[in-house]
């Protein structure tokens, strides 16, 4: 009869897998039985000194004594001296430790002596930051510092944002002369990033929004009969406001926050230093043909929003109200007037400014690193959704002012 091990059957490969099983077992019980001491300090007093003795393994996810409870004998001894055992074990976790150590005794006037340790030990140390080992507690701002600090703050900001915006000017005026100096194509491409690829989304919120406020006038004109008006309201909202305000708020989050974040990585990639290093402006290749891209899709885009939003209103209107398509188109186009529908264009193409000059101007302000993208991308889009109601508001007194 042959042995075992004289040739490979499924028996033999199961015995094997088995005892190499069991020897893993062993060996993980050996182990266990025989586990490294945990990390300890040991105090041995020396006259008017005291030796401390570091003991055991020191690993970053292992615990490891309090330096501020280390038991040093009575009263303040004139000097401490550190030395290893001989089953010492270390990573950056005792390097740190003895570090705070060393602070504490230095705080506490006492001679520290370190001529025991190994060489690197003392070259760790010595390389360990002040700032980490004893930070400061935050001092507590009063509100005239807080307000202080806040106007300063702003008075940069402001600083910042005039200088963009001259630089901006320059490279338009310089765009103006030399057209064929212009990046068309990169234009194009942007044009179609934020123009054709964002009608879906243009489009869907048109249309409940006209939807919105369809019911929302249906409630009121129903009560005194005029519900033939709902289309005047729906006409004069969608064009004068609507219309721009919610396609500026959807491409601030969309296409400004995308202008900002890819500035910011190109930024944190030196992609921008490259361009400045090689004699190229930032402003020509990178921010003037987004502006000039949001610029003239804005407009578009808003048209596009408004006719959305109108058959929104009729689509509503005809079924709650029981208004033809025909009716609420005449009705509408007695009150809605070609002026109403220019001042519509007007905010449309100052909210596309509005958008690419916050996107751009955080994507190339924003810190060169991840966090940099992430914070850069945040306030584009909260910048430009506030300068976009701070313009229709400013437009909303001079269009009144105007008798518009």
């Amino acid at each position: 009869m042959s042995k075992i091990g004289d040739r490979v059957t499924p028996t033999n490969l199961c015995l094997s897998f088995f005892v190499l099983i069991l020897r893993s077992i062993l060996r993980k019980l050996a182990m266990l039985s025989h586990a490294a001491p945990p990390a300890a300090v040991e105090t041995l007093p020396q006259g008017e000194g005291v030796d401390v003795v570091i003991r055991g393994v020191w690993r970053l996810q292992g615990t490891r004594p309090n330096q501020a409870v280390i038991d040093v004998g009575a009263g303040k001894p004139a000097w401490i001296r550190t030395r290893f055992a001989e089953d010492v074990q270390w990573d950056t976790s005792l390097v740190l430790w003895l570090a705070k150590f060393k602070s504490h005794a230095e705080a506490a006037s006492i001679q520290w002596i370190d001529t025991d340790l190994p060489g690197e030990i003392r070259t760790l140390i010595a390389a360990a930051p002040k700032a980490f080992l004893e930070p400061k507690s935050r001092e507590l701002v009063g509100p005239l510092t807080t307000l202080g600090l806040i106007t300063h703050d702003l008075a940069a900001k402001g600083k910042d944002m005039v200088q963009f915006l001259g630089e901006l000017a320059i490279g338009t005026v310089a765009a103006a002369k030399r057209p064929q100096r212009f990046r068309w194509n990169d234009c194009l491409w942007e044009m179609q990033q934020c123009g054709a690829m964002a009608l879906p989304i243009v489009g869907l919120v048109s249309f409940l929004v006209g939807v919105t406020l369809a019911y929302t006038g249906a409630i009121i004109l129903r009560q005194y009969g005029g519900d033939i008006y709902v289309a005047d309201l729906i006409g004069l909202s969608m064009v004068r406001e609507m219309g721009a305000m919610m396609t500026a708020v959807v491409l601030a989050g969309r296409t400004g926050a995308a202008f900002a974040a890819q500035l910011a990585n190109m930024k944190a990639n030196e992609e921008i230093d490259a361009l400045e290093t090689f004699g190229f402006k930032p402003f020509d290749f990178l921010v003037l043909p987004r502006m000039v891209a949001l610029g003239l899709m804005m407009p578009m885009l808003v048209v596009y929003a408004n006719l959305l939003g109108i058959l929104g209103g009729m689509a509503i209107a005809l079924a709650i109200l029981n208004i033809p398509p025909t009716a609420f188109f005449v009705e509408m186009t007695t009150t809605v007037s070609l002026l109403d529908i220019v001042t519509g264009l007007i905010k449309a193409a100052t909210f596309g400014l509005i958008v690419g000059m916050s996107g751009c101007y955080h994507g190339l302000r924003a810190e060169p690193n991840a966090q940099g993208v992430g914070k850069a991308a945040t306030s584009a889009v909260v910048t430009a959704i506030l300068l976009v109601i701070v313009a229709d508001a400013v437009y909303a007194v001079i269009f009144n002012a105007l008798g518009w």
